[in-house]
């Protein structure tokens, strides 16, 4: 018999949601995993300057745009600082929050994949963290920045020796970049407003806070777009058609996957 393909029987319209409870202990799990991983990088002081020569002259021999220029913009005034400080302490963790719970209640299957790929960039970057411990350029004399956060606040960082809540010495990659990217990515992917690329301006502010605050070089932000580059070609978001609805409206719904038929019946 010839065996040909038709599409599999009628699925849901929109995929059931993982179970809440598993995900909230799952997204606490990870976050707790990262947080005690970063420890693990803390008090490699020396190692973590002579990594900062090391990425600000490779910056320099890449003829890469001075961090400098970009803080140079917030240092008209107490002002732009301040916003900068404030948005580098306050929306990096929210913004994400709020994204994965809107895809969590609105776009479940395309909240599985945006999980994965989160989890991904950030095991690959606490395993760089380890690797290569770097001192943000605020702590590095020779780059003539200035720690706005120090300077105008607000500031989320105590004393590099008595600062046990986080390690400062864990720049690259950019975790505020790579995030804010995957904010950008995630929503484009899942949505099809014609406005849907304005998202891109997340990323781009967090790129010109966490480096116009001192807190990231540029190659920080390169390396953390290189990995979620690679966490996306290896983790595929749901594929996704376009169906009509009653009085003409358009909605998207997961593509139906064919299966072999006729050979076997």
């Amino acid at each position: 018999m010839n065996a040909r393909t038709e599409p599999a029987e009628a699925e849901p319209a929109t995929p059931a949601r993982p179970p809440i409870v598993r995900e909230l202990l799952l997204v606490a799990g990870l976050f707790l995993v990262y947080k005690f991983g970063r420890q693990l990088a803390t008090g490699h002081t020396g190692e973590a300057f002579r990594n900062a020569h090391d990425v600000w002259h490779v910056e320099r021999w890449l003829h890469l745009p001075g961090e400098g220029s970009v803080q140079s913009l917030l240092l008209h005034g107490d002002g732009p600082a301040e916003v900068a400080n404030a948005y580098y302490a306050t929306v990096h963790f929210p913004a994400t929050l709020a994204f994965l719970t809107w895809l969590y209640l609105r776009r479940p299957a395309h909240y599985v994949w945006a999980r994965r790929v989160l989890a991904a960039l950030t095991a690959a970057a606490l395993v760089l963290h380890l690797a290569f411990p770097l001192a943000p350029p605020r702590m590095l004399a020779a780059t003539g920045l200035v720690d706005t956060a120090r300077v105008y606040g607000p500031s989320v960082y105590g004393p590099p020796r008595t600062d046990h809540l986080s390690n400062q010495f864990a720049a690259m990659p950019s975790l505020h970049f790579g995030w804010a990217l995957m904010v950008a990515v995630g929503l484009i992917v899942a949505t099809r407003s014609r406005w849907r690329w304005l998202w891109l301006l997340h990323p781009l502010l967090t790129l010109l806070v966490i480096v116009g605050t001192a807190n990231h070089y540029w190659l920080d932000a390169i390396m953390a777009g290189a990995l979620l580059g690679l966490a996306l070609a290896l983790i595929h978001a749901p594929r996704r058609t376009t169906t009509t609805t009653g009085r003409g409206a358009r909605t998207l719904v997961p593509a139906e996957e064919p299966v072999l038929v006729g050979a076997v019946r």
